[in-house]
């Protein structure tokens, strides 16, 4: 039997139900980003202000300038006409030896995300991480009123400092939000790689050659298994999404997924267990899967662990 079950998952992957079940920020926090000159996104660097004179009856708390907008750095580049490449003459491809003809397909169908939701091991990963997900989204908030409190504290006090004084503390608030941005965008990509960590579990569960699709389908003598929403009529007999559910709860009900605050990929430097580098040095063959690994510039973001 002949399946690619790899490219059958992709256009309902698991990687796209990520986005539905972990790593946003509470809405609230949203919608305060939205409003407070942009919380959670970085200010670019602003000459400090001039000192104010000091017998000056009032003074005001300078106010950190905006990023620049893409308006003001200017409109993108307009579209411009495809250039003019070379076109070298290119062989004639020769003729191909008539061959047998591929077996009578035998069609199932499968509901990916349906089979996620019905996966014990799936519900557990959004529980999880979405408790994770709720905990940063309360730090955050705290953390934004705090600074705020702060912010105000400055305008009330600003008459009592000078000039000099209220820009001290004002890059001292500046410093403190950019502690935040990466405080809290770190713990975010440490819930979404650990999400990764187990969801990827479930696909290879289900789509490696002897997982569980390919036994399901081959026990119905199935050779070709299509994505339920790109069909337009099927009989029941061919919709093997319940049996693929049930016998994916009984080999996987759990899975493995990071601890609280265990950084996936500080995880797979550790050594402990395999990661993605060994799975993609497998794939290209045994030389490269026999070569020892080399400290890679950039640690991969994601690794995959055998529950």
């Amino acid at each position: 039997m002949v399946m690619t079950f790899h490219s059958l998952m992709r256009p309902a992957s698991v990687g796209a139900l990520l986005a539905a079940t972990v790593l946003a920020v509470a809405p609230s926090a949203h919608a305060q980003a939205a409003n407070n000159g942009g919380w959670f996104v970085p200010k670019a660097a602003h000459p400090d202000a001039a000192p104010a004179p000091r017998p000056a009856p009032r003074r005001s708390v300078p106010v950190a300038a905006d990023a620049p907008s893409d308006e003001d750095q200017g409109a993108p580049n307009a579209q411009q006409a495809p250039p003019v490449l070379p076109l070298p003459p290119i062989p004639n491809p020769p003729t191909v030896a008539k061959a047998a003809p591929p077996p009578a397909a035998v069609i199932g169908v499968i509901n990916v995300q349906a089979v996620m939701q019905m996966s014990s091991a799936a519900q557990e990963i959004q529980q999880v991480l979405g408790a994770r997900r709720d905990k940063l989204a309360q730090a955050v908030q705290r953390e934004e009123g705090a600074w705020r409190g702060e912010q105000q504290k400055l305008q009330s006090e600003a008459r009592t400092l000078t000039a000099d004084q209220i820009q001290l503390r004002e890059r001292h608030l500046q410093e403190r939000r950019a502690k935040d941005q990466r405080d809290f965008g770190n713990q975010a990509r440490i819930i979404q790689e650990a999400a990764q960590v187990g969801f990827q579990q479930i696909e290879r569960e289900l789509e490696q050659g002897n997982g569980i699709i390919a036994a399901v389908a081959g026990a119905h003598n199935m050779n070709l298994v299509l994505h339920a929403e790109q069909v337009v009529l099927h009989v029941g007999e061919q919709d093997i999404t319940e049996e693929v559910a049930n016998q994916l709860n009984k080999t996987l009900p759990h899975v493995f997924i990071p601890d609280d605050g265990v950084d996936p990929e500080q995880l797979a430097k550790s050594g402990k267990m395999p990661t993605t580098a060994d799975e993609q040095r497998a794939a290209q063959g045994p030389e490269q899967a026999a070569a020892p690994a080399a400290a890679p510039a950039q640690p991969e973001s994601v690794l995959r662990q055998h529950h």
